[in-house]
């Protein structure tokens, strides 16, 4: 199996039996989901009020549950009290834990930006004192990382540490802001900059170290139940063996543990929505309105089933990336890397991909709540019915973890600088995009198969992208990187690439797996994603293009990009309903 590159998609065809699909999951890793599904169930769900109102003490409660179930351990290994599981498991858990509203805010800062600085950073010592009591729940952790004054400018911040002069303590003074788990919190990973440094440095800081206050908790339009606190340091000694990784080093700790955060947030609002589908569809069911059930009407069946197909899309697009990941890592680690550097190695390597999912899963997930409400009517906006929670904690999702439109353009800009390093070519496959809109166009000959239309559709995709990209560079050169329109652009046309081709090797392999007769919904799921994706493609692609280019050039790649984003007619009314069938006869997102 050949191990592709971060961001090696766009000039690479990938084969379908080289990804990973979420219809492969072994019964292990079909337990892990069930036991999370189970806590959810039985502990989180009948206390969503309670959880909002931030009743005294119940959230370290149910992180202490979670702990004696081994949930926050999962990716932490053994040695450490945790279960030693691979990245695409613990996507898996946090995909399902995501449909746990404020709670599922709580534990993935613990489990995530709270553990993995250390773990992956800490020194021998650092991890055996506090990595077992993160893993069972003895101990919470926070981050904290954004400050009045530095939020996307993360590096801009001003807390500050000096070294006293017997040389044992630093002592810090700033003011940390949007702490999550901050009002109960034992540790925090807390970035300062030492005296006049340039960067910031991470320090690991214990609850019980004076000079620690904090404000009352932040009153929030939706995650109510989770704690966001600000956090002040005035004159907090911290012992030196705590600085956590070498000084100066703290901005790339920032920026490698937020891909972690960026993939696993797109699961978690997957998890979120399938639960918010399952909730559409059964009211659906149960709704009568002339007569009928409403999930008999077309309108609301077009609702459920561009629900399940976004999700589907989505799903393929993660479990993808997220196995990559993995095999990244395995392979630095088989080259002699120890296992902590491989795994931050690993998910950098794909900090592309990890942008992606994060703008493309928050955004499916406000869609799908969006239409949830529309589904309920009436009791969608009744703050007794689910959908009113569901729509406001969803919103944050699109601000966690940057911004989605700081992570469109790093989309772009991470692709520019990996080409501009030689690490990826991408100026060849482009001039030879430029050089192909001259020639006459390739209409496809020979044999058609099952996927080779829909294979065709996501090659042009990648023209498209590396069309108009190219083009940009060439004639902006520097000045791209201000004309963040453009930008967006590029990266929206990116993002439905790389999930137009995630969902179509899902469905490829899946039929490889079942056979075609058994997938017919998935099928059509994936034609209708292909053709949508095709309009939007040739929507940003068209907006960029009449932003920098005129006369022939402009023309000849407008004509260009309506070749790359042509798609045969599709009855996309008859796959949808094909779609919803499945969905209401089964009474629950399905796939």
């Amino acid at each position: 199996m050949t191990t592709l590159k971060g961001g090696e998609f766009l000039i690479t065809e990938t084969e379908a039996k080289n990804v990973f699909i979420p219809e492969e999951w072994n019964e292990e890793q079909k337990m892990i989901a069930q036991s999370c599904h189970d806590f959810l169930a039985q502990h989180v769900w009948p206390n969503l009020d309670r959880i909002d109102a931030q009743e005294e003490g119940l959230m370290p409660d149910l992180l202490n549950k979670a702990g004696e179930l081994g949930l926050l351990g999962i990716s932490v290994p053994e040695e450490y009290g945790g279960f030693g599981k691979d990245f695409t498991t613990s996507m898996l858990a946090t995909e399902i834990l995501g449909a746990g509203h404020s709670f599922a805010v709580a534990i993935s800062a613990h489990t995530g930006i709270g553990t993995l600085p250390i773990l992956y950073y800490g020194t021998a010592e650092q991890k055996a004192k506090y990595i077992p009591k993160l893993a069972s729940g003895e101990w919470k952790a926070a981050y904290c990382l954004t400050e009045p004054n530095s939020g996307s400018d993360a590096n801009s911040g001003k807390t500050k540490a000096v070294l006293t002069p017997d040389g044992k303590h630093y002592i810090l003074n700033g003011q940390k802001m949007w702490i999550t788990n901050g009002g109960f919190a034992d540790i925090f990973t807390v970035f300062a900059k030492i005296d006049d440094d340039e960067n910031l440095s991470a320090f690991i800081i214990e609850k019980s170290y004076n000079g620690i206050s904090l404000n009352p908790e932040e009153h929030k339009m939706g995650i109510k139940g989770s704690s966001t606190r600000q956090i002040f340091f005035n004159d907090c000694k911290v012992p030196v063996e705590n600085l956590l990784s070498d000084r100066q080093n703290g901005f790339k700790i920032a920026v490698n543990i937020l891909n972690l955060g960026r993939v696993k947030l797109g699961g978690a609002a997957i998890g979120a929505s399938k639960e918010v589908t399952s909730k559409s569809i059964q009211y659906a069911n149960e709704r009568q309105q002339f007569g009928r059930s409403i999930s008999k009407y077309g309108a609301i069946r077009h609702k459920i089933a561009e629900q399940a197909i976004l999700i589907y899309a989505s799903e393929s697009a993660i479990y993808r990336a997220s196995q990559n990941i993995e095999d990244a890592t395995k392979s630095l680690i088989a080259g002699g890397m120890d296992d902590a550097k491989a795994k931050l190695k690993g998910t950098e390597q794909f900090a592309v991909e990890a942008a992606i999912i994060k703008v493309h899963g928050s955004e499916v997930l406000d869609f799908v709540v969006d239409e949830g409400v529309q589904i309920y009517g009436g009791m969608g906006y009744s703050a007794e019915a689910p959908m009113d929670r569901a729509y406001r904690d969803a919103r944050i999702n699109r601000i966690f973890e940057g911004t989605n439109e700081i992570n469109r353009m790093l989309t772009v800009d991470m692709m520019l600088k990996r080409a501009m390093k030689g690490e990826l070519d991408l100026m060849g496959p482009a001039q030879k995009v430029a050089a192909e809109l001259m020639g006459i166009p390739d209409f496809g000959s020979g044999e058609e198969t099952l996927f080779s239309k829909e294979k065709r559709y996501v090659s042009n995709f990648k023209k498209a992208v590396l069309m108009v990209a190219g083009s940009a560079v060439q004639k902006l050169m520097m000045q791209l990187g201000k004309e963040q329109e453009i930008l967006m652009n590029i990266a929206d046309m990116i993002i439905e690439t790389y999930v137009s081709e995630s969902i179509q090797l899902r469905v490829e392999k899946l039929v490889e797996l079942k056979g075609e007769a058994a997938c017919k919904v998935q099928l059509d799921m994936m034609r209708v994603y292909l053709n949508d994706a095709a309009d939007k493609i040739h929507k940003s692609g068209k907006e960029a293009i009449n932003s920098y280019a005129e006369g022939d050039e402009q023309r000849m790649m407008l004509v260009g990009l309506k070749r790359f984003t042509k798609t045969e007619p599709l009855n996309t009314t008859a796959a949808r309903r094909t779609v919803s069938e499945k969905l209401i006869a089964e009474n629950k997102y399905c796939f």
